[in-house]
């Protein structure tokens, strides 16, 4: 029997699980106090991120791209967005039939306020990954997700910027 069963030390694998966990918690934790002084939540944050990158999008290339609600469908999220006047809704100039979403001059400004928060948080990360390899635990975290849907979203998301 595993060792960390029988109250040995914990094995790597489950360090990890949880250290990612604590991770992912914490840095949620911290945008969320942040983004809330701006009226945002994380998720709503990540939209108005990804229709200033890539925008105007429809509502399923909006979902295409969203890591926080990856394999789910976006329109509350967009609702949420448009009711507070930071997106709106418009036709596709191809397809009149098909809506596009685009930020609004309020979701630009508030675009550049997700963007100085989120920049002061990477900041704390480049600071944490000061002198170690970081692009190894790129690379596990690649290998821990691949094939998900959020996986998948940030790719969408990847690919895009190099187009």
């Amino acid at each position: 029997m595993n060792a960390a069963r029988n109250g040995g030390p914990m094995r790597q694998a489950e360090l990890l699980r949880y250290l990612v966990l604590a991770a992912q918690r914490e840095g949620n934790r911290q945008l969320t106090l942040k983004l809330a002084g701006i009226g945002l939540t994380p998720a709503q944050s990540e939209a108005l991120r990804i229709l200033a990158d890539h925008g105007p999008l429809a509502l399923t290339g909006l979902g295409d791209m969203l890591v926080c609600d990856s394999g789910t469908n976006p329109s509350r999220l967009a609702d949420r967005l448009v009711t507070a006047g930071l997106v709106e809704r418009g036709s596709a100039p191809d397809d009149r039939r098909r809506i596009t979403l685009a930020l609004t001059a309020a979701g630009r400004s508030a675009n550049d306020e997700v963007r100085r928060i989120e920049d002061d948080f990477y900041d704390t990360l480049d600071a944490a990954g000061e002198q170690i390899d970081v692009s190894a635990a790129i690379e596990l975290l690649r290998r821990v997700c691949a094939g998900s849907p959020a996986a998948r979203a940030l790719q969408n998301r990847i690919d895009a910027q190099g187009a």
